[in-house]
């Protein structure tokens, strides 16, 4: 039987990254997953580890290379290359291009790109301006049809109010969700 088809696309919220691997692992069993790397996610290394090192454990669990560029991301969306399309974590500055239709980077021209051909596009979100500078952004997609969020929280209430972060154990249930046509509820925990 043929799994679905799903891009894993990865933003430079480095706290996440562990989390990332462990719900990959997960979600390799039920999805055909090809993995995408924003510029920072590919090329920065960081107190939570070398870019390197992330690169190859997440093309490792996926069994195939990242996308790593605005030219090699393009191709989705002639090509129809994914049933769902999944940015986790999603960072504020990429929610902000995605809401207003900026297409800069390797992980927007992947959403652009996969939107185009009206499939569904899920969000974990993992922002600490989630609640102030990008509320807005976080409005305008959370009414977009096609753009389907994980469900999240505030991430730490007392000493980052504004920061919201998705529940990752999560993605699988909003992209089976997604692909029916469907949003999680409730969408804020």
């Amino acid at each position: 039987m043929n799994k679905p088809k799903m891009g894993f696309a990865v933003c430079g919220s480095f706290c996440t990254f562990a989390r990332i691997l462990d719900e990959l692992r997960v979600l390799a069993e039920a999805y055909d997953i090809t993995p995408i790397l924003s510029e920072a996610a590919a090329h920065t290394d960081t107190r939570f580890g070398k870019a390197l090192d992330f690169r190859n454990k997440i093309e490792q669990l996926t069994g195939k290379l990242a996308i790593t560029s605005i030219p090699e991301a393009e191709p989705i969306g002639p090509n129809k290359l994914f049933d769902v399309l999944v940015v986790a974590p999603c960072t504020g500055n990429t929610l902000s291009k995605i809401a207003t239709g900026v297409t800069d980077s390797t992980v927007t021209m992947a959403c652009k790109a996969h939107l185009r051909n009206e499939r569904p596009l899920v969000l974990a979100i993992s922002t600490n301006d989630g609640l102030s500078g990008n509320a807005s952004n976080l409005g305008i997609l959370l009414m977009r049809r096609l753009v389907y969020f994980v469900p999240f929280t505030q991430d730490d209430p007392a000493k980052k109010p504004n920061s919201l972060v998705a529940d990752f154990s999560r993605i699988d249930e909003t992209a089976q969700a997604a692909l029916d046509g469907q949003q999680i509820q409730p969408v804020l925990c």
